[in-house]
């Protein structure tokens, strides 16, 4: 079935708190994707983020991030109380996430929460604990240390507890206690939080399409508690970190720094981790996207001292094994391959041996003179694929178009069949949504027709990740013009029917939803 879907990450709804939260105004998103013929929310990853704020380098890969749960959510349940926090100065300009105030201001009033909580658990709490041990005992006693430290990154920790020593485990555990339960309480209220947002979307026909890295953070509970999923000698001191090399966009190439895999480790053990992780958050999701996916193939190193990505090594992945063993231990996933860069012969083999649907970004191939990137035209598309006119990590329409050159420029506006300045955008898109790709997803600013300085994400450098909306910006005039396009290009949803009031829901438009 042919659907459109919008990306919005949850940070960038409008809030009175400094950062969009999976509160009222994620339902209220969630109502406007519905009345305008929308099947999908694409979002960015939801675990907590670490230095530089990009939910790309998180501190868990299971937990959820904090700075998500909704303040005023928390006070109807009588966890809060409205004074604690609605006085707050949580931000500094409205269409901006203040990362700094929020790291000073948001956990103590999540902790004052999570104190009540304590006090009177919940019938499920318990279960709750049983049910994510596997991770979340070693991210409370992670995030409990970091705490005691400071706040920094467990390669600078005293080596009391620089090693993870599961002779020490309970001596710690005993040390952080209070903490350590308080850290336990606040992903409780997350998770509470999130099953209760996705159960609202997916009730109203929505289906929540997610992200999940392929690396790990260094500063992470996963890199510091389990150093034997990675390239680390046995004083959990990496011997080489992810890089990519240096292209046409960068001459050093890019440093991420990440710890890589001991691939050799994980197949001994069935790639039992990595089944683990696919399984939870595709529980989490409807649909999963898996950043970075030819990293499964092959993926470039850097010595861990390197100061840029200039003298690397390629290093071979697991390849199409993993996906095959997944699949065979928990059956087939709802699976997206970022697919984006250079694809060697290996890698085309390994996406088509998994079987799962790449991704076209339109802005890859609007060029002038050149059979380069025409792959990345519509008319190429293959029905199964999802196509953008750009993604989080690419400059808006306008932010895009504004930086090309002249003959560039000339060609876009050819193709596109419009020299209205103001039409671009929506030329964009209806030449997207017209394409063979089953699955289509246009951004939130790029439908607002904003530019650079709306950009959700800068690759390599900080004070990315900040962007958001504020209250009415994202209007229904401009959901109605989407609603239009999707219509006409045959995607709106199926009718279905409503869970609740037990009566069929019609997709259909009526011939007034025409664009002025």
């Amino acid at each position: 079935m042919r659907k459109n879907g919008v990306m919005l990450h949850i940070t960038s709804l409008p809030s009175p708190y400094g950062v969009g939260t999976m509160g009222q105004a994620a339902r209220d998103f969630i109502d406007q994707l519905e009345r305008n013929g929308q099947s999908i929310w694409q979002i960015l990853p939801i675990n907590p983020t670490g230095f530089g704020d990009s939910p790309y380098a998180a501190s868990s890969t299971f937990a959820g991030n904090p700075y998500l749960i909704d303040l005023d959510q928390l006070a109807f349940d009588g966890l809060l109380q409205w004074h604690e926090f609605q006085h707050e100065q949580w931000y500094t300009y409205p269409d901006r996430t203040d990362f700094a105030i929020l790291a000073q201001k948001r956990m103590p009033v999540l902790q004052q929460a999570a104190r009540r909580l304590l006090d009177r658990k919940p019938a499920d709490y318990d279960q709750f604990l049983k049910d994510n041990q596997s991770w979340l005992d070693d991210y409370a006693l992670f995030m409990a240390i970091k705490n005691a430290q400071g706040g920094q990154g467990w390669q600078d920790w005293p080596e009391e507890y620089k090693v993870y020593d599961r002779n020490k485990i309970e001596v710690w555990k005993e040390q952080f206690k209070d903490t350590i339960e308080l850290y336990q309480a606040v992903q409780y209220l997350f998770f509470h939080q999130w099953h209760q947002l996705k159960q609202y979307a997916n009730d109203h026909g929505i289906e929540i399409l997610g992200d999940i890295p392929i690396y790990v953070a260094m500063d992470s509970a996963d890199a510091w508690s389990h150093p034997e999923l990675f390239m680390m000698d046995e004083h959990s001191n990496p011997t080489c970190v992810a890089a990519v090399p240096p292209d046409a966009f960068s001459k050093e190439g890019q440093l991420w720094g990440n710890p890589v895999y001991d691939w050799k480790y994980h197949q001994k053990t069935g790639y039992q981790w990595w089944i683990d992780r696919i399984e939870r958050m595709s529980r989490l999701y409807d649909i999963l996207r898996i950043d970075h996916f030819r990293g499964f193939d092959s993926f470039y190193t850097v010595k861990a001292d390197a100061k840029n990505a200039l003298d690397g090594k390629w290093l071979k992945g697991p390849g199409a094994n993993l996906f095959k063993k997944m699949t065979k231990k928990i059956g087939p996933r709802n699976i997206i391959a970022e697919d984006l860069g250079i694809l060697t012969p290996s890698v085309e083999k390994m996406l088509h041996d998994v079987g799962y649907p790449g991704m076209k970004v339109l802005e890859f191939g609007l060029f002038a003179n050149t059979t380069e990137g025409q792959e990345y035209l519509p008319f190429s598309y293959p029905i199964k694929s999802v196509a953008y006119a750009g993604t989080h990590d690419n400059d808006t329409i306008y932010g895009w178009f504004n930086s090309l050159s002249e003959v560039d420029q000339e060609y876009v506006r050819e193709y596109l069949d419009t020299w209205d300045p103001n039409k671009i955008h929506w030329r964009m898109f209806a030449q997207l949504l017209n394409s063979p790709s089953d699955t289509t997803i246009v951004m939130a600013q790029d439908l607002l027709g904003l530019g650079s300085e709306s950009r959700m994400n800068k690759p390599g450098e900080l004070g990315s990740w900040q962007w958001r909306l504020i209250p009415g910006q994202l209007d229904e005039d401009t959901m109605r013009h989407l609603k239009y396009l999707t219509r006409v290009y045959r995607r709106l949803p199926e009718q279905r029917i409503d869970p609740k009031k037990k009566k069929t829901v019609s997709a259909a438009l009526a011939v007034a939803d025409l664009p002025d």
